[in-house]
């Protein structure tokens, strides 16, 4: 259950993340409240995850999915560009990822 809690969890932060933009500081309603929303999910499944897997190994993880899947939002959808470096650097990222989940005796698995 610990990877479905942490799916949730950055699958809420990246959402709110990608609303705070949206929100123009906080001066919109609407993406405003999705940002506070999104962050309190977000903690509460990332406070789940934590039962069952290392703190360290639980935000590597979230942190690095979510830097990677907050950058194509802001691509795809609020004309962000990224570079060589920057697309080389994020697949460092999902590399070290996946290094954690499949060869870490730390992963919680």
């Amino acid at each position: 259950m610990s990877y479905l809690y942490l799916f949730v969890a950055i699958v809420a932060e990246v959402t709110a993340t990608s609303f705070m933009k949206e929100s123009e500081g906080f001066t919109r309603p609407i993406p405003s409240l999705v940002t506070i929303g999104g962050y309190a999910v977000a903690f509460y499944f990332l406070s789940l995850t934590l039962r069952g897997m290392p703190t360290g190994i639980a935000y590597a993880i979230w942190s690095g999915v979510g830097i990677v899947l907050i950058a194509i939002i802001a691509w795809l959808f609020q004309g962000q560009k990224l570079d060589l470096p920057a697309m080389l650097g994020m697949a460092l990222i999902i590399a070290g990822v996946v290094v954690i989940n499949l060869f870490s005796e730390t992963a919680g698995r």
